[in-house]
């Protein structure tokens, strides 16, 4: 009889250090009141970023040749999130303190904004503090799986003039010299002066809005979308760097197919609703191409 009490005393043992290993984890995941406490600090968060997300909006709307990409990020956002996040429903995982370290500058930058007005600023804040958001109600694995849709988000910041002037600039010098090549070759006469295409019926200015930048910036992030859909390296770098080729070539196509309207009908055309639809045209263009090139073809089968 006294031979077995240790075995007994070894098994109580054993369930108590199981207890306190259970109690110790259980300390780290939250509570109910530490969970309603993390969706009361999103709520917050939502209220705090709601100029921001207003200005955003307004920015994406204001005309198609600006950022009107971002209304067509935000769904494909959205989709990604969730069918990421299918793979890691009903899981135990807590929060993650680590959150407070993208939290804390975000603030910063915020706070800073207040005082700039730059708007911009609150937005880049708003970005930075997205996966640090997650990280405190999702936590790292969770987050992890939703790290690609989360920065992809950055592709939708309105980017100032002072900062892309100089891109600007050299799409604009590319698309008047290509299409003073191309043109002459329609049987159009042609005379160029500095950015200006002189032709018998009227004259077009490539401007800021016709360099094609809009379409560069969109189809850098559709490129970057298909190349994490795409499984396979060589396709993901073929996407990467046929972007900006196949950008700056459907915007040629434009402004060719303008010259060659403006020659038919005259100036006044460039005051219809082609001239918008032609700006819609650079995207049906690129955007297909660039779908078209990550696209992996299935193996036969022999």
């Amino acid at each position: 009889m006294d031979r077995q009490k240790p075995a007994v005393m070894c098994d109580a043992h054993v369930e108590n250090i199981r207890s306190e290993g259970t109690s110790v984890m259980s300390a780290f995941r939250p509570n109910r009141v530490q969970h309603w406490f993390l969706w009361l600090v999103a709520a917050q968060f939502l209220i705090l970023y709601a100029p921001t997300a207003a200005w955003l909006w307004d920015r994406w709307t204001l005309s198609v040749w600006q950022h009107a990409h971002g209304l067509l990020i935000l769904p494909v956002v959205g989709y990604l999130i969730w069918t990421e996040l299918e793979d890691h429903r009903g899981g135990s995982e807590s929060s993650s303190a680590w959150g407070f370290i993208l939290l804390v500058p975000a603030l910063v930058l915020l706070v800073l904004d207040t005082g700039m007005h730059t708007q911009l600023l609150s937005a880049v804040s708003l970005y930075v503090a997205l996966p640090g958001l997650s990280l405190l109600l999702l936590g790292v694995k969770r987050t992890g799986a939703i790290l690609f849709p989360l920065v992809f988000l950055f592709f939708t910041l309105p980017i100032p003039l002072v900062m892309t002037e100089p891109i600007h600039l050299a799409l604009r010098e590319v698309a008047t010299m290509v299409s003073a090549i191309i043109i002459p070759r329609l049987g159009i006469p042609l005379y160029v002066e500095g950015f200006t295409l002189h032709i018998p019926n009227g004259l077009l200015l490539v401007a800021d809005a016709c360099s094609g930048f809009s379409t560069l910036y969109a189809s850098l992030a559709i490129a970057c979308l298909t190349a994490y859909m795409c499984p396979h390296w060589p396709r993901r770098a073929l996407v990467l760097l046929a972007a900006t080729p196949v950008a700056i070539a459907a915007n040629i196509i434009r402004v060719v197919l303008l010259v060659v309207l403006v020659h038919w009908y005259g100036v006044d055309v460039l005051g219809t609703h082609w001239h918008t639809t032609s700006g819609l045209l650079t995207f049906a263009i690129a955007l297909p191409v660039i779908f078209w090139l990550g696209h992996t073809p299935a193996r036969r089968n022999a």
